[in-house]
C-alpha cells in the first residue's frame, strides 16, 4: 500500500459524504412537505429508537474489523485478513436478526409503555425493524474494505444506500398519504430498509469481483496456523465496544442540550416560546453547519485509522507519525479558514440558508468549533488506528462533563443566553481535542506544527479582509445577500489559496500528492509562477 492512500481514500470518502449530505438536503426539504409538522414528528419518534439500536448492534464493528484486516495484511496474512471477515460476517448476521426481532416486535411495547407517547408511531417503528439485518451485515463488509484502505466500495454504497433510501422514502409516504398520516410516516421509515439492502448488493459486488484477486494472495501465502474464531470475536468485541459507546454518547450528548439549554434560557430570563426558538437556531441551524464543515476531517479520520494501524503492526512507528502529521496538517488547512469565514459571515449565511439573520449569533460561536472538532476527529482516527479505541471515549466523557456544567452555568446568564450554550459546546469540541493531542503526543511523539498553523492562520486572516471587503461592495452595488456571501466566498478562496502558494504554506509536492489532479494542477500553477517546490 502507498503511504497516501489514505488520502486518496479520505478525498473518495470527503466527496461521497457531500454527495450523501446533499440527497438528505432534498429528501428533508420533499418529506417535510409531504408530511408536514406532525407526520415528520411520527417519523421523528421512530429514528431515534433505530439508531440507538444499530449503535448497539453493529455501532464500532466497522472499525474493529478494519483495524485488525489492516494490521493482518500489513503482515502478510491474507488467510488471516479473510477469516476475520467471514467470522464477523456471521456474528454480525446473527446479531442484525435478532435486534431486528427485538425492535419488530418491542414497538407495541414501547407504545404500550409510553416510551413513545404516540401510540401512531407504532407503524413507524416497527417499519425500520429490517433495515437493522440490511445496515448491520452491511458494516461487516464495510470494515473489510476500509482495512484492506479500499474506500470506493463503501463510498458507491454510501451513495447508492441514500439515493435507494430517499427514492422508497417519498415514494412510500406519497403512496399511503391516502390511507393516513401514521401509514405514510411508516413508509418513509421502511425507506431505510431497501437503501440498506442497495448498499449491501453493491459491496457484494466489489467483494465477488475481488475475490479471485483476494483467493490468489491467501494461495500464495506460507501455511501457518489460523487464529481462533473466539480470538478474533474477543478482539472485534474489545475494540468495538469503546466505539460503540462513543456513538450512543453523541445523541446522549445532544439530550443534554435538550434537557439543559430550554430550561436554562428560561431561567435567564427568556419565554418558553423564545427559549424553544433560540434552541432551534443553535442545534438545527449552527450544529449542521460545524458538521457539514467538517465533512473532510471526518473523511480523513475513517481513511486514518487502517493506515495507521497498518502502519504500527509492522511496528513502523516513522510512518505512524508521517500520516498523523500529513492528516493535522490537511485538517488545519481546512478547517482554519473555515472556521474564520464562517466566523465573518455568520449573519448573511443564516439568512442565505435560513431566511432568518437570528441565528448569527450561534453560528459566529460554533464556527470555531470546526477547528476544534476537525483536531479532535482526525486524533480520534489515530488513536483508533493504534487500537486505543478506549481513549476518545474516556476523553468524550471527560469534555461532556465540562459542557454540563458550562452549559448549565453559561446559558443562564442573561448576558450570554444562547451564546452560553454555544461557548460550552465549544468547550466541549476543545477539551475533547486537548486530551486526544495529549495521548497522540504520548504514543505517537506528534504535536502540533505551530509555525505551519501560524502561517495557515495569517493566509485566513487576509483571507477574512478579502471576504468583508468583497461581501459589503457586493451589498452596495446589488443589495442581494446571496449573491454578495457566495462572492465573498469564491473570492475569499481564492485569495486563501494565493497566500497559502506565495508564503509556501502549499508547497508543490502538496499539490502533487492531490489524488488524480495533483500533476497537471502543479504543472498549471507552476506555468503561472504561483508554486514553490
Amino acid at each position: 500500500m502507498s503511504k497516501d492512500t489514505f488520502l486518496r481514500g479520505a478525498l473518495i470518502l470527503t466527496v461521497a459524504g457531500i454527495v450523501v449530505k446533499l440527497i438528505g438536503s432534498v429528501n428533508r426539504i420533499l418529506l417535510s412537505r409531504l408530511l408536514g409538522g406532525e407526520g415528520i414528528g411520527l417519523y421523528q419518534m421512530a429514528y431515534p429508537i433505530y439508531l440507538l439500536a444499530l449503535s448497539i448492534s453493529s455501532a464500532g464493528i466497522p472499525v474493529a474489523i478494519s483495524i485488525i484486516v489492516a494490521e493482518k495484511v500489513a503482515l502478510g496474512d491474507w488467510r488471516g485478513a479473510n477469516r476475520v471477515f467471514r467470522i464477523s460476517l456471521v456474528v454480525l448476521a446473527a446479531t442484525g436478526v435478532v435486534f431486528t426481532l427485538l425492535l419488530w416486535f418491542g414497538a407495541g411495547w414501547l407504545i404500550e409503555h409510553q416510551f413513545v407517547r404516540d401510540a401512531r408511531a407504532y407503524y413507524a417503528i416497527a417499519a425500520l425493524a429490517p433495515a437493522i439485518f440490511f445496515v448491520t451485515v452491511l458494516s461487516s463488509y464495510r470494515g473489510y474494505f476500509q482495512g484492506l484502505q479500499m474506500m470506493t466500495p463503501t463510498a458507491i454504497s454510501q451513495i447508492v444506500e441514500q439515493l435507494f433510501r430517499v427514492v422508497t422514502m417519498i415514494l412510500l409516504a406519497y403512496l399511503l398519504l391516502p390511507s393516513g398520516l401514521e401509514f405514510a410516516a411508516a413508509g418513509a421509515s421502511f425507506g431505510a430498509a431497501p437503501g440498506a439492502a442497495a448498499g449491501l448488493l453493491i459491496l457484494v459486488y466489489f467483494f465477488w469481483r475481488k475475490r479471485p484477486e483476494f483467493q490468489a494472495r491467501m494461495d500464495g501465502q506460507p501455511p501457518s496456523r489460523p487464529e481462533s474464531g473466539l480470538s478474533i470475536i474477543g478482539r472485534i468485541a474489545r475494540l468495538a465496544l469503546p466505539v460503540s459507546l462513543a456513538n450512543i454518547m453523541l445523541p446522549l450528548v445532544s439530550n443534554i442540550d435538550l434537557l439543559i439549554v430550554p430550561a436554562r434560557l428560561e431561567v435567564a430570563g427568556y419565554t418558553v416560546e423564545q427559549s424553544t426558538e433560540l434552541f432551534g437556531y443553535l442545534t438545527g441551524m449552527a450544529v449542521p453547519l460545524v458538521n457539514m464543515a467538517t465533512i473532510l476531517t471526518a473523511s480523513l479520520a475513517a481513511s486514518l485509522v487502517p493506515a495507521v494501524s497498518e502502519a504500527f503492526a509492522l511496528r513502523n512507528l516513522h510512518h505512524v507519525y508521517q500520516r498523523t502529521a500529513t492528516a493535522m496538517r490537511i485538517a488545519n488547512l481546512i478547517t482554519i479558514p473555515s472556521f474564520v469565514g464562517m466566523w465573518l459571515l455568520a449573519r448573511p449565511i443564516s439568512l442565505m440558508l435560513f431566511g432568518t439573520p437570528n441565528a448569527d449569533s450561534s453560528i459566529a460561536i460554533l464556527a470555531l468549533g470546526i477547528f476544534l472538532l476537525g483536531i479532535h476527529q482526525v486524533t480520534t482516527g489515530v488513536l483508533q488506528g493504534l487500537g486505543r479505541t478506549a481513549v476518545p471515549v474516556i476523553n468524550m466523557l471527560v469534555s461532556a462533563g465540562f459542557k454540563v456544567v458550562l452549559g448549565w452555568t453559561l446559558t443562564a446568564m442573561p448576558a450570554l443566553g444562547i451564546k452560553g450554550a454555544a461557548w460550552a459546546t465549544n468547550a466541549d469540541f476543545g477539551v475533547a481535542a486537548l486530551l486526544n493531542m495529549y495521548f497522540v503526543y504520548r504514543y505517537v511523539g506528534f504535536a502540533i506544527d505551530v509555525k505551519d498553523t501560524l502561517r495557515t492562520s495569517f493566509a485566513a486572516a487576509v483571507m477574512g479582509g478579502a471576504v468583508l471587503l468583497t461581501y459589503h461592495e457586493v451589498m452596495a452595488l446589488l443589495t442581494h445577500n446571496t449573491l454578495a456571501t457566495l462572492a465573498a466566498v469564491v473570492i475569499g478562496g481564492t485569495v486563501y489559496g494565493l497566500v497559502q502558494l506565495v508564503t509556501g504554506g502549499v508547497t508543490q509536492r502538496d499539490i502533487e500528492r492531490v489524488p488524480r489532479v495533483g500533476a497537471q494542477l502543479a504543472a498549471i500553477l507552476r506555468a503561472l509562477r504561483l508554486l514553490r517546490s
